[in-house]
């Protein structure tokens, strides 16, 4: 409540006196002016920008206006055709300062934790066009309203405290501010009207009104948040929409646009501030649908609110629904409803989505009824059946199995009636009121939507052409209600008529039009059978004279036509059925029963089955339907049959049981085919030729829990709250299995990954496995004593992992069918969790898992073997800004390569976290108003998938800004299950039934990544060609025996592509053609990013600098032909040794792991790793000739371990990753894919023989591997013997191998061990250790072997003895075997190509060097030499002729810039060297140039480049330096650190003689020094600094450091959203002086958008920003032009031309681009990557 001196409103202006400007501030343009309408003098403010023309309450940002009014007026008048801004600062209780503003500047709606922004755009009322806009022409005086309590409780669930400040910017008119806790209606004031329910607006408040004229004609009143937004008057603890809400999207989440009205009205939900227009309609929205003309969307609010939500108001269902082609907006949620085939979609926030659009596609539905099982119709041909599924209706041709679907339903739909011809569809949902809708059967489209009169529809009838259709239900009474409707003219565009309405008393089970007469109809229900006419708009009916049947209980009747179509009453027969086995036949023209027959079962006398007769008494069969022909009547009964009798109904034509009762039966027009339907939910027909009985449907008869696929028999598992566990078909949709448990309740389910077994978790706590091949339990273990709640297997399936609601966890060992328990483990997971199918979660390498637990505010991540604790995250704690205590409901791990653990939570959100470090990478804020009980990422990491009600919501998880996810409606309750289908083709939801969703977006991700043109000739873009059919997996080979011979040890596998259970077939290959291609496997790229044109960018990449240490055999030298190339991230460089001249070839989308060179060395192929948005690693096989790709193929889900070309060059052997283990060979003639094979172990090398192709070996654990290929014909098969390593050698694994003399193999260990092996023996007979580390590379040549080990020796060896040894046999000694030099590197040796002679060679190590090593000399030269870790600066000399690099190795290096060949280094061990500066020029001495070096302990050194050496090492700061600059004259050093203080400092004396903390806290990010030479600052000064801290706080100084003076010019503060994180970085603040301009200054940083922002030093504010479609990492200016570099986490650059206003865009980093520097002349541009440096040409300069 207010303070006393603020009730009952307080004046701001009068209390604050803004008159006198002490206690508030003008700044800009803002004088007083008299207002002619108004007759008083109002302040105007006005100026061509915004924030330079302000009012601010109070004067300084220190103090607070304390204004605790829950209400604050704004009384103003925009300025014609001009824009406006009102910033209001709020505290809240907690004492957070939230910032609320409203401006026709904002296009769209936008939030973080500290700011709201909300468009106010005032138009005229004509058709609704793009929010944004200028201020009309006619624009009025305005009362704004604004509920500050309600504002932050709806918006961000925080509770009110007081009004901080107020800024009124132009341009506008104001007449005054007040607060109050009244709320004031405006249009009403004095003492006439204080009887009124309302509160007056107070005289003083008030706007003058003539007399004789309207309030509301002349003024305008905004209040915001409209009344039917109001939320209870504390935050919200749990948000649960109303059941009869169908708004879509995030909830809750009221539409965020202030809502005005020019006349009073309740509330309004129109988004866009409006004036009325001499041609709008004034009586009715836009939007109210057509079927009913009075309804309007401005409405009182509705009585059928949720009480037990939080009190947001939603539009009745019938309301809210349009037509299936108009877009409503709601709630922030734009409807599309498309056409039947397709889904409903609704997109939150912004209407910009992503693409495809939409992404889903409902493909089949499995289920059938929901409210009840009566409704299933045959279509006029016969040729497809019509029935309801609970929200969908479903159309199903019977020959084929094909469904197509009507999709608009929000409810489960309660009625169906098909007309004649096939033309209209009419269907009514359940829920109260009941929504009707007309369909165009034919397209689906949905032709009207209306709502009933009646409160529940139960029963439809169409006539036969269509025109009336009539409805029984019943009203708000409970009476039974016949509506009769006019339907003609709805396929003309016109509406649906309410032709007549009757109440009667009488119960009405069935009714029917008659065919022969429109106007009549027959009903039938408890004692009563009565014919209607419709005659003059009234329904009239009479009753038939049952006699003694007038108490039976009818249910069901039917209308028999003549033979010859006789359309006369006369020929037409009404039969009529009921519960008591009787059937009477009735003269529609007499009115009288003609004939009463009664079906009795009864039994023949040594008969097995009931013959079924006609008696008079006894007990009847139970009817529930009847279907006529002219030739027969198909009864349905209770006892489960369905009955064929003739029409005489002397004896049962033909009979068919059910497995439960038959609610429905309906004869096809043609009188072949019953349709019947049970209560147990089976659907199917007879066939009366053929006597054979169809299932169409089968359906849980309640929501089914949960589900499970699996993959080599394409079946699907589903448990049901209905006691039954079903397996079903994938590919036909169709029942296989069910278990059935009367006593014991299904929870859990899911597949073995291997056998044909599945797993089921009961609510007694026992787990049993059920074979799909004998269809019975095969063991039980009952280690639970509660309900099973999770259940997942490892993906290799030798895990089980169990939890139940006691809190236990059980791991159980599966591998072999008798499983058996391992641990069980008490209070590990949250008890009283109900049942999840994201109870538990096991990241998709098998190696961790996942669960809520031990209680709802953590999660647990264990090892999956060992169940050691590794992780526990405390999710309460995760939401800062929350007033509650948060908790976790689902879990799911992301792909094994991102290492993502995802989080659903009790506040709405989806927490991604780090499965190592536990570190928040992001968050999806406000995915549903419900916790989300079921969450999932594809393999491919694009599409997140969660089950949000009764919705499925698709979300762009690559994006980081995702554009809002996608909602796809159908189901009628809330889904309890989503995954993806084993290929990611697919998409399955579970609820009310089960969904299968086709996925629209293509297998493998096609990006276009904007690859520079110019790292290559030019020529034609890449095309690629579809990707070859994907084939079946096949197993991987069995274990083989071990025996005597060794032909018996050999065994033929039939080539095929391998697939791991769970991954997708690996045979995608792409032919390419010549040119170079965009890389395809980069994050998803913004819209309004800017390739590169074809002819050429202003980018050319001229030199790599590093080599990618962390790949294996990523290095190729051919000293023939002089052929040099490596690696660097996704870069193939391929370099002339003699000119240092570089080739780029580029096109992989990761880093790129390995290189092989085919015996020709005419083609080179290069593999990468699979990237996160791409399912598949890529290899390209390159031209050498000429450096174009010419085949891109996708072998493998994981990274490509090794790369091999048979002697021969006919076949290209590929190995994957211990993840993958596959093995697949490629014809090189079309690089088409041969054999491939699973392998059994991690694999770790692969050769093939250079003495013979058709044999390669593999060495990986404890085993070597041979293979031989035997070709017939086109086929090739594999023989497999494997050899087990003996145990002389060492338990090592086997690292390493290659081929010496025939027949001999030599292979590397873990534990240094080098052992030979006799390959035609398959024996090992002899052994040496070769080194104390593990030997990663060998290599033979001649009779010497050169061995690499990972302590960084390299070994040559003179082994040209070991073939005499081989005919020793085990017994061979190695003593024979000799080092003959050994050279130490610089770390573990990874790569190596020696001539022939093994004289020379060059040889690679994880430290990122290519040595040249001389054997005759004993000496190794550095031919390339990066960093080993990530780079932070690069700065030039003043002469350019130099270049110098830091890097967090602690080394300092500078570069001749012609060649870039290394000249200096400094290095300083055990630190990092984090920032770097050269000195400018002094007085032209270049002896005298000097590097500034600032390092992680607070250190800065001083480097003389001219004498090599350190001059002075000082300690400015106590804590890590983040950057460090030279003044301009060079006699000074600027620092500043992570704690946010700047040192002033002699680089000579290495005193420091000032320290700033104006940015203590934040660390800072960049000091940028200039010549002032800008004299409108006012201030004095040579030197023109910045600084630029993490908190987005940029200051400015002048300075003249001679005379030790320092002046702020500038003070700058950027907002800052809640979360930036991009990638996994957190984007710096940067700033930079415009090289060009020096009047301007530039700034990147993390903020509300993603922007370039200019600040004009001398005008004090924003005059331009520049879009980008990322977070900037890193920037840099051009000094020669007008260029702009941005560098982003998404492995882009961007250079912007601020001249042109143009932009390009280029790829080719491998990690974000953190770092880009323009040289001194601009001619050229550095970029750094982690350790990678591009130098980039800047061509024309």
């Amino acid at each position: 409540m207010a303070r006393a001196w603020q009730h009952p409103f307080l004046n701001v202006f009068r209390h604050f006196r803004v008159d006198e400007w002490k206690r508030s501030a003008k700044q800009g343009d803002v004088a007083v002016v008299t207002d002619k309408t108004l007759k008083g003098a109002v302040y105007r403010i006005r100026g061509s920008v915004s924030a330079a023309n302000y009012i601010q309450l109070p004067k300084s940002s220190t103090q607070s206006l304390g204004l605790t009014g829950r209400y604050l007026y704004v009384l103003f008048r925009p300025l014609p055709s001009k824009h406006f801004v009102i910033h209001l600062d709020v505290s809240s209780k907690d004492n957070q300062v939230i910032r609320v503003s409203f401006s026709n500047l904002f296009k769209e709606f936008k939030s973080t934790a500290t700011w709201l922004q909300f468009p106010l755009v005032l138009e005229a009322r004509t058709p609704q066009r793009d929010l944004v806009g200028l201020a009309p022409s006619g624009a009025r005086w305005t009362c704004l309203q604004l509920d500050l309590q309600d504002v932050l409780l709806v918006y961000l669930n925080r509770c009110y405290g007081h009004l901080k400040s107020i800024r009124l910017c132009a341009s506008l008119l104001v007449r005054n501010l007040y607060t109050s806790d009244l709320c004031f209606e405006p249009a009403i004031s004095g003492a006439q009207w204080a009887k009124l329910p309302v509160t007056p607006m107070p005289r003083e408040m008030a706007f003058p009104v003539p007399k004789g004229e309207s309030w509301h004609d002349r003024y305008i009143h905004v209040r915001f948040p409209s009344e039917s937004l109001k939320v209870p008057s504390k935050p919200i603890e749990k948000s649960c929409s109303p059941p009869e809400a169908v708004l879509l999207g995030p909830g809750p989440q009221p539409l965020p646009c202030p809502v005005a009205s020019s006349k009073p009205v309740r509330f309004s939900v129109s988004p866009v501030v409006q004036t009325p227009s001499p041609t709008a309609q004034s009586g009715r929205a836009a939007l109210a649908p057509r079927p009913f003309p009075e309804v309007s969307l401005s409405q009182e609010r509705s009585d059928a609110s949720n009480a037990d939500g939080p009190g947001f108001h939603s539009l009745e269902p019938w309301a809210q629904l349009e037509a299936s082609d108009i877009h409503t907006a709601a709630a922030g949620t734009h409807v599309l409803t498309h056409e039947s085939a397709e889904v409903p979609v609704a997109r939150t926030g912004s209407c910009e989505g992503f693409l495809p659009d939409p992404v889903l596609r409902l493909k089949g539905v499995i289920g059938f009824g929901g409210h009840g099982t009566r409704q299933a119709l045959w279509t006029p041909d016969g040729a497809a059946v019509v029935y309801p599924c609970h929200a969908v209706i479903v159309v199903l041709l019977v020959d084929t199995g094909e469904q197509r679907f009507f999709l608009g339903h929000t409810d489960k739909v309660s009625a169906l009636a098909l007309d004649g011809s096939s033309s209209l569809l009419a269907s009514a949902q359940a829920r109260a009121p009941s929504v009707m809708r007309l369909w165009d059967f034919q397209t689906g489209r949905c032709l009207c939507l209306f709502r009933s009169p009646m409160h529940v529809v139960c029963s439809l009838s169409f006539s036969d052409s269509g025109a009336l259709l009539c409805g029984v239900g019943k009203d708000h009474h409970g009476r039974t209600m016949v509506v009769a409707w006019g339907t003609g003219q709805v396929g003309l565009g016109g509406e649906v008529v309410v032709l007549a309405k009757a109440h009667t008393d009488f119960d009405v089970q069935a009714f029917r039009v008659t065919f022969f007469d429109e106007t009549r109809m027959a009903s039938c229900g408890q004692g009563s059978v009565r014919l209607w006419r419709l005659r003059g708009g009234v329904l009239r009916s009479c009753p038939v004279d049952l006699g003694e049947h007038h108490a039976l209980q009818f249910t069901d009747l039917a209308f028999k036509q003549a033979r010859d179509g006789c359309p006369e009453p006369s020929a037409a027969m009404l039969f009529v059925c009921s519960r008591s086995g009787h059937i009477l036949e009735i003269d529609c023209q007499r009115m009288v029963v003609r004939h009463a027959r009664r079906l009795l079962p009864t039994r023949t006398p040594g008969g097995p089955h009931p013959q079924k007769q006609t008696f008079s008494s006894g007990p009847g069969i139970a009817i529930s339907s009847l279907s006529v022909s002219p030739a027969m009547c198909a009864v349905g009964s209770e006892d489960g049959f369905l009955r064929l009798w003739p029409l005489d109904f002397s004896s049962v034509l033909l009979e068919a049981e059910h497995e439960g009762p038959v609610s429905s039966v309906c004869v096809s027009p043609d009188g072949l085919r019953v349709l019947s339907a049970t209560s147990s939910g089976h659907l199917g027909f007879l066939d009366t030729l053929s006597r054979v009985y169809h299932m169409l449907a089968r359906s849980h008869t309640a929501p089914v829990l949960a589900l499970a696929m699996e993959q080599r028999r394409g079946q699907l598992a589903t448990v049901s709250q209905d006691r039954t566990v079903r397996i079903w078909d994938l590919a036909t949709l169709q029942q296989l299995y069910d278990f059935t448990s009367s006593e014991d309740a299904p929870c859990a389910v899911t597949f073995h990954p291997t056998r044909p077994t599945f797993f089921c978790g009961f609510s007694s706590g026992a787990v049993r496995s059920f074979s799909l091949e004998a269809a019975e339990v095969l063991v039980e273990h009952t280690c639970h004593r509660g309900a099973v709640t999770g259940l997942t297997a490892t993906p290799d399936g030798r895990l089980l992992f169990s939890s139940c609601s006691q809190g236990s966890l059980a791991q159980y060992s599966c591998a072999d069918p008798q499983w058996h328990v391992l641990r069980v483990a008490a209070d590990m997971v949250c008890p009283d969790a109900p049942a999840s199918p994201s109870a538990l979660a096991v990241s998709r390498d098998g190696r961790l898992l996942a669960f809520v637990g031990p209680s709802r505010c953590t999660v647990t991540v264990m090892g999956s073997a060992s169940l050691d604790e590794l992780l526990r995250v405390d999710i309460g704690t995760l939401d800062l800004a929350s007033s509650r205590l948060d908790s976790a409901m689902a879990v799911c791990f992301g792909p094994a390569a991102l290492g993502h653990l995802l989080v659903s939570t009790s506040s709405n959100r989806v927490v991604v976290l780090d499965a190592v470090s536990g570190r928040i990478i992001r968050e999806l804020p406000g995915v549903h108003p419900e916790p989300c009980p079921s969450l999932t990422l594809s393999e491919d990491a694009r599409f997140l998938l969660i089950a949000a009600g009764r919705t499925i919501k698709v979300w762009d998880y690559a994006t980081q800004a995702s554009p809002g996810p996608q909602v796809y409606i159908g189901h009628s309750e809330p889904v309890q299950a989503v995954a993806f289908s084993p290929d990611q083709q697919q998409v399955l939801s579970a609820g009310d039934a089960v969904f299968l969703w086709d996925v629209l977006a293509p297998t493998e991700r096609q990006v276009p990544t904007l690859s520079c043109v110019c790292l290559g000739p030019p020529g034609p873009p890449e095309t690629l060609s579809p990707p070859s059919p994907a084939t079946k997996a096949s197993p991987g080979p069995p274990q083989p025996a071990r025996q005597a011979r060794a032909q018996d040890r050999w065994r033929t596998q039939r080539p095929g592509p391998a697939s791991s259970p769970g991954s997708r077939s690996p045979s995608h290959v792409r032919h390419l053609h010549h040119g170079w291609a965009s890389v395809p496997g980069l994050p998803k790229v913004a819209m309004g990013t800017c390739p590169p044109p074809a002819s050429g960018g202003w980018l050319r990449l001229k030199a790599v600098v590093g080599y990618s240490g962390n790949g294996r055999a990523n290095m190729v030298w051919r000293p023939d032909t002089g052929f040099f190339a490596y690696t660097c991230g996704r870069l193939v460089v391929v370099e002339d040794l003699h000119s240092g001249a570089q080739q780029h070839w580029s096109g992989h989308s990761a880093e790129i792991s390995t290189l092989a060179l085919s015996h020709s060395a005419q083609v080179l192929a290069s593999a990468s790793g699979r990237s996160s948005t791409t399912a598949h690693c890529q290899i390209r096989v390159w031209d050498v000739s000429g450096g174009l790709c010419q085949h891109l193929i996708f072998p493998h889900s994981t990274t490509v371990l090794a790369l091999a070309f048979s002697p021969d060059d006919r076949l290209l052997v590929t190995l994957g990753d211990h993840d993958g283990r596959t093995l697949a060979l490629w014809g090189t003639a079309t690089y088409d894919l041969v054999s491939s094979t699973r392998l059994p172990e991690p694999v770790h090398g692969v050769a093939f023989n250079p003495w013979d192709a058709g044999e390669l070996t593999c060495v990986g654990q404890g085993t070597v591997t041979f293979w031989l290929l035997q070709q017939r014909g086109a086929d090739i098969s594999l023989q497999v013997r494997r050899e087990p390593v003996p145990e002389a050698v060492g338990a090592g694994e086997l690292t390493s191998l290659c081929y010496g003399a025939p027949p001999l193999l030599y292979c590397g260990t873990s534990s240094g061990q080098v052992c030979v092996w006799d390959t035609r023996a398959g024996r090992c007979f002899l052994s040496w250790e070769a080194d104390d580390g593990g030997i990663g590379l060998l290599l033979f040549s001649g009779s010497r072997l050169v061995s690499g080990s990972s302590t960084g020796r390299l070994r040559l060896w003179a082994v040209g003895a070991v073939s005499e040894l081989r005919c020793k046999g085990s017994g061979a000694r190695s003593s024979s075997v000799f080092m003959e030099h050994e050279l130490v590197l610089d770390g573990a040796v990874v790569s190596a190509s020696f001539d022939d002679s093994v004289d020379m060679g060059v040889v690679g190590t994880t430290a990122g060097t290519l040595w040249f090593v001389s054997w005759a000399e004993g000496t190794s030269t550095r031919l390339i030499s990066g960093h080993r870790s990530k780079v932070n600066e690069v700065v030039f000399s003043p002469g350019e002729s130099h270049c110098a690099t830091c890097s967090e190795d602690g080394s300092v290096r500078v570069w001749a810039l012609a060649s870039m060949e290394l000249v200096i280094q400094f290095q300083v061990l055990n630190q990092s060297c984090l920032c770097l500066a050269w000195s400018p020029p002094c007085c032209g001495r270049p002896e005298q140039q000097r590097l500034a070096a600032g390092y992680g302990d607070g250190s800065l050194r001083i480097f003389s480049v001219s004498r090599t050496a350190m001059e002075l090492k000082m300690h400015p700061h106590p804590v890590a330096l983040t950057t460090v600059a030279f003044s301009t004259d060079g006699q000074t050093v600027l620092s500043g650190d992570k704690d946010g203080l700047v040192a002033v400092s002699h680089p000579c004396t290495g005193t420091t003689f000032r320290v700033l903390s104006d940015h203590q806290g934040a660390p800072i990010s960049t000091i940028c020094v200039t010549c002032k030479e800008c004299e409108d600052l006012g201030v004095e000064g040579t030197d023109l600094w910045l600084a630029a801290s993490g908190d987005q706080r940029v200051s400015v100084w002048a300075s003249d450091w001679l005379r030790n003076h320092c002046e702020l010019v500038d003070w700058l503060s950027f907002p800052m959203p809640a979360t930036t994180e991009t990638q996994g970085h957190l984007p710096p603040s940067l700033a930079a002086f415009c090289p060009w301009d020096g009047a301007l200054l530039m700034y990147v940083g993390p903020g509300v958008y993603k922007e370039v922002i200019i600040y004009n030093l001398c005008q004090k504010q924003v005059v331009e920003k520049i879009p980008l479609p990322f977070f900037a990492m890193s920037l840099s200016l051009s000094p020669g032009t007008h260029l702009l570099a941005v560098g982003f986490a998404e492995c882009m650059l961007r250079l912007v031309d601020c001249a042109m206003g143009t932009a390009q865009d280029f790829a080719g980093h491998d990690n974000a681009v953190h770092l880009c520097r323009f040289t001194p002349s601009a001619r050229l541009l550095f970029t750094a990557a982690r350790n990678e440096i591009l130098v980039w040409e800047v061509p024309g300069l």
